[in-house]
């Protein structure tokens, strides 16, 4: 009985909630504001090292790219930059007023490569086969649905494409606020279990940020 229990117990895991603690902060209009400001703020490629997330990604000119849960645009105009005009950048998001603040990031930067889709919790909505690598820069911990939220990636991904995950660790000291404990679901090792038990396959792991942030990349199986 005991296989059959622990399936049981992963199934009904696939298809919950299971962020809640992480999304607590991200549920009325004021505290995605809120949210917006601290990810725009001019500080932040200080701590987060946009230049060598990007080296680390590996673009080429004229790949397609889409970031999962933009949020405010952080990442567009590097990644605009690193896949060049014949590329082509898609921004993600399940709340339309980060993808405002995001078309506003990228109205500043006249970004000309840039496109928006509107995701759910459980869907990331973007076209099939139309991406060469799909980034989630602090934001697979907010999954509720990972199961369902990595699918529809892997309807995303061309053959051979790339799946890279970029998140904090599950420690006290990861995060700038120290909340990590709370705020992230899992640490780096489960994260890599959750997603390989979907059908991928971890082809390399990096740290970003030493004792804050990891890169995890991963191809369909």
């Amino acid at each position: 009985m005991k296989p059959l229990v622990f399936l049981v117990a992963f199934s009904l895991a696939a298809y919950s909630q299971v962020a809640a603690e992480a999304n607590r902060g991200y549920r009325t209009a004021e505290q995605r504001a809120n949210i917006t400001r601290n990810l725009t703020d001019p500080h932040r490629d200080q701590r987060q090292k946009p230049k060598e997330l990007v080296a680390a990604l590996n673009l080429k000119p004229g790949m397609a790219v889409a970031d999962v849960g933009t949020g405010a645009g952080y990442m567009l105009p590097w990644l605009s930059k690193a896949v060049g005009p014949q590329g082509k950048v898609i921004a993600e998001d399940i709340f339309p007023d980060f993808l405002d603040a995001a078309k506003k990031t990228a109205a500043k930067a006249k970004l000309q490569n840039v496109s928006f889709v509107l995701g759910t919790e459980k869907d990331v909505k973007l076209p099939k086969s139309c991406c060469d690598l799909i980034l989630s820069l602090d934001a697979y911990h907010h999954f509720d649905y990972p199961g369902q939220m990595l699918s529809s990636i892997g309807r995303s991904l061309r053959p051979g494409g790339r799946f890279v995950i970029v998140d904090f660790y599950k420690r006290p000291n990861a995060m700038p606020n120290g909340r990590a404990t709370e705020h992230i679901r899992i640490d780096v090792d489960d994260v890599i279990k959750e997603v390989e038990s979907f059908g991928w396959r971890l082809v390399s792991r990096a740290e970003h940020i030493p004792d804050s942030q990891y890169i995890l990349t991963f191809k369909k199986r």
